[in-house]
């Protein structure tokens, strides 16, 4: 058995450090940018199929960075290389993201430094997943 945190192996080659992701449009003159708190609460909207678990409590969103005008830049990474979803959850993510009222142009870029380890997930995670 696995455990819940491991991933089965992927059919295709790993996405490539630096794949990026993008979703959106830049913000109509007059629309206020959102905060921070508001792209992370998107972002505990997106899971990784495999895992019940949220991606930000789950550790896999290592960087979350406005630009005062609404445009975010997020640097997340992947439980492994070989996760079925490699190709997939950085637009998930980015959708997500530009999804959320007050946010122009959302960029997901993906890295695999450093690598991630179950210590990068939340204490809310550890507890949904039994891990301690």
């Amino acid at each position: 058995m696995m455990p819940p945190y491991a991933m089965p192996a992927a059919t295709e080659p790993p996405p490539e450090e630096g794949f990026t992701a993008t979703a959106g449009a830049p913000l109509v003159n007059g629309t206020a940018p959102v905060g921070e708190d508001a792209v992370v609460e998107a972002l505990r909207t997106v899971y990784d199929p495999e895992i019940p678990v949220n991606i930000y409590d789950l550790g896999l969103i290592y960087e979350v960075e406005g630009d005062g005008q609404g445009n975010w830049d997020i640097v997340m990474t992947l439980t492994a290389p070989a996760c079925p979803v490699a190709g997939e959850l950085p637009g998930q993510v980015a959708e997500a993201v530009a999804a959320t009222e007050g946010v122009g142009e959302a960029k997901v870029t993906l890295t695999w430094d450093p690598p991630w380890t179950p210590a990068n997930m939340s204490e809310l995670a550890k507890v949904q997943l039994d891990m301690y």
